[in-house]
């Protein structure tokens, strides 16, 4: 019985390390990266194939992973490889929300790919919802993980956007 129990906690402990897929240093420099990749294509290709290779992704590098797909459609000349990519990166990104909800990041991150999708394509369906959500969090100041300065560029953003009410412009200013 305590052997079972012993590889019970052993197999916990390993489903738990394979969703630690990242350090904390390892996602800052992917995000550094991400920024990068918005003008390096060969930068998204190398990221995104380090990205798929990892087993069991958390819901962050879900969203990272649509994100470079989004990117990867940026970067694509075909007009029908750019649409493959936005529909893909969109259903990976709502794999991602399936998977933490209530995850500010990911929400920016679909919020931003939909708003710089051209609206006749008929990609930007979750707009309103993802701000309405991103608002949310600054009303409840429920940042969960995000750091300092991503709030901040988040807030910025979703003011730049022209997508807020004034109510909500002026309490996303309080964050910058």
């Amino acid at each position: 019985m305590i052997k079972i129990r012993i590889i019970f906690l052993l197999l916990f402990a390993v489903s738990h390390i394979t969703y630690a897929q990242l350090s904390t240093k390892e996602i800052a420099i992917l995000k550094i990266n991400m920024v990068k990749a918005v003008e390096n294509s060969k930068l998204t290709d190398s990221l995104f194939a380090s990205l798929n290779k990892l087993p069991n992704k958390t819901a962050l590098i879900t969203g990272y992973t649509g994100t470079l797909e989004a990117l990867k459609a940026k970067h694509s000349w075909n007009p029908y490889n750019k649409i493959k990519y936005v529909s893909q990166s969109l259903k990976t990104m709502q794999k991602a929300i399936d998977m933490d909800k209530e995850n500010l990041e990911i929400r920016f991150m679909r919020f931003s790919i939909e708003f710089y999708t051209p609206s006749f394509l008929g990609f930007s369906k979750d707009l309103v919802q993802d701000k309405k959500e991103i608002v949310k969090h600054y009303q409840n100041e429920n940042f969960g993980l995000a750091d300092r300065e991503l709030v901040k560029n988040v807030a910025k953003f979703m003011i730049d956007s022209k997508k807020c009410s004034s109510a909500e412009v002026k309490l996303l200013t309080k964050h910058l």
